[in-house]
């Protein structure tokens, strides 16, 4: 089929949709929701994560989306047609004020200070991120907090409805995969909920992404870029860089942070090729120059870069509003740098220090501490992120108070998903000198009856398990190559009649999270504190004889990472305030 044939079915289809809206009278006037949204009697929240769940066709999304990479206008015209089904069109979304963030790196933690700014301001605030980490409904946010449980449902139900009576045999007319529908859905509670503005957290790439349905944000940000989702986004960075450069519109304006020069450039010629008007972000030290250092409510050094663009988006946002006091400008004319004008250099006013300092973002550089126990959450993914995740947590155990007696143990919990190099991330990892690697799959229980907002039909528990075998056998052949065996001394701990003490080869794996947290914490933290392990569970040389070393220890320190799921099936039963 040719790409005009391809493009003209859609484009029919959304006539006839449009249409069939129109004449039977439930358009909505601009700006609203076409439906009220009543609660749906008998459905609870639970029910609705459910019917959600059974549109979890991310893996065949994402093999269209590699089919189609090319084309990203094909996936922009099938958001077309879920969006006028859903009652909507594109025009409706103009009036939501939209902040549009991409990158590889810190796009989420951006999202987070801007949001947080802007909300210091008094303004009601609309969020969309991805992915969740205890419930599905943390990824739309009103004011900084997951809308409760009785809005998603009353929001779910005549959008799910809605979709379902609209759909027929046609392709254009299926029901949307899981995380379009979820876009679809925050756009309906942020144009009923009335919100003053929405930042919105790109998906995967940029082009071709579903929230790229916006046509007129009121600003476009993008973070630090590198490798991920190759397989979909191009095996180079420049690749990478075009794709999500395809968040640009004409005369909107943009802000990047610095990056190399390759990347650099692709961002600088897409934008001028659609007369997008793109800045390049000063370091946050020069807007600090001058003035008290500001404080960021996220730890590590990498979070400097992403406050620096959560100003300028702030900022940018606030002056087309005609708002005062949006920072004194520090330099009057001007400047480049890389060949790109220079976003202004201007003072921090109050309410932007104060949104940084109380911006909170859980799971990503954030630390517990609970009895002899220090848990240290990121879920750093890619090569770029890992690498500023090792640096963060070496700096925090730099800056630990020691114990006065005892020993101190260093232990890494982590798993990795899709077609990311577990053997990279991992290599990373080695300089941290762990006494002992977990591996574990992003399953807080062999089962996940009754905890739909967990529940993952894409993969089987063998998939996942041979995953996690296999990251355990990168992480030993790293050992081994670092360190080399001892004399007479077997390979792999694992093979041992009697176990060695700890060194870094010494790993083990669970089935679930909170088997690998019961053998972590040997009953030390306070707040978890599930019932008795399963019989046999402990019954592997090193899980016998870690478990003594660990029970003993003056302090565990314990690094969770390698994914943003596996962080948040640990934060579920760290903090069961979340699941609340």
């Amino acid at each position: 089929m040719s790409q005009a044939r391809r493009h003209l079915r859609p484009a029919l289809f959304l006539a006839a949709v449009s249409a069939r809206v129109a004449t039977t009278g439930v358009a909505a006037r601009r700006g609203l929701s076409a439906w009220p949204a009543p609660q749906e009697p008998g459905m609870e929240y639970q029910d609705a994560v459910r019917a959600l769940n059974t549109l979890q066709t991310n893996a065949g999304y994402l093999e269209q989306v590699k089919r189609q990479r090319g084309d990203p206008q094909a996936q922009l015209e099938a958001m077309k047609l879920y969006l006028a089904r859903s009652g909507l069109q594109v025009e409706d979304l103009d009036q939501l004020n939209i902040i549009h963030v991409t990158g590889t790196k810190g796009k989420g933690s951006t999202c987070a200070f801007t949001e947080r700014i802007l909300r210091s301001y008094g303004l009601k605030t609309g969020f969309f991120s991805s992915p969740h980490l205890v419930q599905v409904r943390e990824r739309i946010r009103i004011n900084g907090q997951p809308i409760s449980p009785e809005l998603f449902t009353k929001h779910f139900w005549p959008l799910y409805h809605r979709l379902e009576e609209t759909k027929d045999s046609s392709s254009y007319a299926s029901m949307p995969a899981y995380f379009r529908f979820l876009t679809l859905m925050a756009f309906h509670v942020f144009l009923q909920e009335k919100v003053d503005l929405a930042v919105v957290e790109v998906g995967i790439g940029g082009a071709y992404d579903c929230t790229n349905i916006i046509r007129k944000p009121a600003v476009c940000g993008i973070s630090s870029l590198g490798i991920d989702h190759t397989s979909i986004l191009g095996d180079t960075v420049e690749e990478i860089a075009w794709q999500k450069g395809g968040i640009f519109k004409r005369g909107v304006p943009a802000f990047t942070v610095l990056q190399p020069d390759g990347p650099l450039a692709v961002l600088r010629d897409r934008a001028q090729q659609i007369s997008c008007p793109l800045y390049l972000c000063p370091p946050l030290e020069a807007l600090e120059e001058g003035g008290p250092p500001l404080t960021l409510g996220l730890e590590g050094e990498h979070q400097r870069s992403n406050a620096a663009l959560a100003l300028q988006l702030a900022r940018c946002w606030l002056q087309q509003k005609d708002y005062r006091g949006i920072g004194e400008l520090k330099v009057s004319r001007p400047s480049l740098l890389r060949q790109m004008p220079l976003a202004p250099v201007f003072q921090p006013t109050t309410h932007m220090r104060h949104g940084l300092r109380d911006t909170e973002w859980l799971g990503r550089t954030q630390v517990l501490r609970r009895g002899p126990l220090t848990w240290y959450l990121d879920g750093a993914h890619t090569a770029s992120s890992m690498q500023a995740c090792v640096r963060w947590f070496r700096q925090a155990l730099h800056r630990r108070p020691r114990p006065s007696r005892g020993s101190e143990v260093l232990v890494l919990l982590f798993n990795s998903t899709g077609d990311r190099d577990p053997a990279a991330l991992l290599k990373l990892l080695q300089p941290c000198q762990f006494d002992y690697a977990v591996f574990c799959p992003n399953l807080t229980e062999v089962s996940t009856v009754g905890n739909a907002d967990q529940q993952n039909f894409m993969v089987t528990l063998d998939q996942v398990l041979l995953r996690c075998l296999a990251h355990q056998q990168h992480w030993s052949r790293l050992a081994e190559e670092q360190a080399g065996p001892e004399p007479g001394e077997p390979t792999s701990s694992l093979l041992a009649p009697h176990p060695p003490e700890p060194r870094s080869a010494s790993s083990l794996v669970f089935s679930c999270i909170s088997h690998a947290l019961l053998w972590i914490s040997q009953g030390r933290d306070p707040v978890f504190q599930p019932p008795s392990p399963p019989q046999g569970l402990f019954a592997h040389p090193v899980a016998g004889s870690g478990a003594g070393v660990l029970r003993e220890a003056a302090a565990i320190h314990v690094l969770v990472t390698g994914s943003l799921h596996l962080v948040g099936g640990v934060l579920k039963l760290l903090e069961p305030a979340l699941s609340q």
